[in-house]
């Protein structure tokens, strides 16, 4: 069975609205988004740290959605508690040893992660380098969540 809209999860619900629109303007302040593609780019990362939490692929984000990612791990109190709440454990940030690119693969299996998981996936958002992954078969390519 397929999920339709009416039936797809969202980080936006995960996170609660106060949270969520600080992540969305934190995202449009420092990474110079706009209001709009803020509110997406928070959604997938909610999303995507939720999804971590229980996936059975390496997590690896995307270009855009890393922005979200680092303003959600800034918001330490309440990104431990959603950690808490859907791993059971914090969940660490990994940089990529002496930095290097993420893997187009595992950022694509992360977005299908997402998709299996019932999360809407904005696909615009799945890009490493400009390349749209989210169609195709930083933590900055060291997969997320692992000590």
């Amino acid at each position: 069975m397929t999920a339709t809209a009416n039936d797809q999860r969202s980080g936006r619900a995960v996170a609660g609205e106060e949270l969520f629109q600080s992540l969305a303007r934190f995202v449009v302040v420092h990474n110079g988004q706009s209001p709009e593609r803020a509110e997406q780019i928070a959604d997938q990362a909610v999303a995507f740290v939720v999804t971590a939490a229980t996936a059975i692929v390496p997590m690896v984000p995307s270009d855009d959605v890393d922005l979200g990612l680092h303003a959600l791990i800034l918001h330490t109190k309440e990104y431990a508690e959603l950690c808490e709440r859907y791993a059971g454990r914090f969940l660490h940030h990994n940089p990529k040893p002496g930095g290097g690119a993420r893997d187009p693969k595992q950022v694509a299996a992360s977005a299908r992660a997402m998709k299996t998981a019932g999360f809407m996936v904005f696909d615009d958002l799945w890009t490493v380098d400009g390349t749209n992954l989210a169609q195709c078969d930083s933590d900055c390519g060291r997969p997320y969540g692992q000590a």
